[in-house]
């Protein structure tokens, strides 16, 4: 049975090291880290995330500020917003919650973030010099999938890794990721022929194709480190296999991941479950972007 990738207890060893050197810094007299989160919208998701980081942000010892603009903010206005922010020397890293509103040009936004205080790595500079392995923000999930594997002494040089998955967010950068530590890496996704057996020729396996379910036991060899994204909402079944509804007759869910947990766990050595595994690594890189990102600025 496998051994659980903990980012919950990886997280936590994080933020205690960043609160520690806040304390020192600001002890000496250095202005206090400020990290703004921007949502537009009420994207009940998006406020659970922007909420999270806010809090954490602000347990590590960081100002904290959101700013929750309505859903019928306009592009212009958003930008507007970006500019003072990136103007203000008292504001060290910015963030903006995707997903947007349908009406908003995301890549636009991501544009007009400063490649100074782009904590998520967004900005298309910031994404070039990581392809480069120049010194940038790390892209928020990738460098906490990293950093998980790191923290349970899991070595990646000389591995073959499978990304199941290719979006600019997660599959993309984290490949890129993974070739800077030596791996041999392949990407998979939806056209990719014969899943099942690329899937199997991996030491470590990435799903991060935001299907529940999708990569199955008989997909996955013996041993192998196995890393879930997913983020997949699903109906809570009854015995007879019907949909369970609460009080108010809505249905109940609940969050899983790519993978069909118990199967693969069966045969690999490492797996991260859903929740607890890598979204507190996200969160956890955010931090340590943005204090990253406070020490160019303030030049500690």
């Amino acid at each position: 049975m496998a051994k659980l990738l903990d980012g919950k207890q990886a997280a936590k060893s994080i933020r205690t090291a960043l609160r520690r050197q806040i304390r020192l810094w600001m002890a000496d007299g250095h202005p206090q880290p400020h990290a703004v989160f921007i949502q537009v919208g009420d994207n009940p998701a998006s406020s659970q995330y922007v909420g999270m980081k806010n809090r954490q942000a602000e347990k590590i010892g960081c100002r904290s500020t959101i700013e929750l603009l309505p859903d019928d903010t306009t592009q212009q206005q958003l930008l507007a917003r970006l500019a003072i922010h990136n103007a203000d020397p008292g504001v060290h890293s910015i963030l903006v919650q995707l997903p947007l509103p349908a009406h908003m040009d995301e890549q636009q936004v991501a544009e007009s973030i400063s490649p100074l205080k782009d904590v998520d790595c967004f900005h298309p500079e910031n994404v070039g010099r990581v392809a480069l392995g120049l010194p940038a923000p790390r892209p928020a999930t990738p460098q906490g999938i990293i950093n998980l594997l790191d923290a349970n002494g899991i070595e990646l040089q000389g591995k073959h890794a499978v990304v199941l998955g290719r979006s600019n967010l997660v599959g993309k950068p984290l490949g890129l990721l993974l070739l800077e530590r030596n791996c041999t890496v392949t990407y998979c996704h939806s056209r990719t022929a014969d899943l099942g057996a690329v899937t199997r020729q991996a030491d470590i396996l990435v799903a991060a194709a935001g299907r529940a379910g999708l990569v199955t036991g008989d997909m996955v060899k013996q041993g192998v480190v196995a890393v879930d994204v997913g983020t997949n909402f699903v109906h809570i079944l009854d015995d007879a296999g019907e949909p369970e509804y609460d009080a108010d007759g809505e249905p109940r869910m609940m969050l899983v991941g790519d993978l069909v947990f118990d199967e693969v766990a069966e045969k690999a050595s490492w797996i991260s479950p859903v929740p607890g595994g890598v979204g507190p690594m996200t969160i956890a890189t955010v931090l340590e972007n943005t204090v990253a990102l406070y020490r160019r600025i303030e030049g500690v």
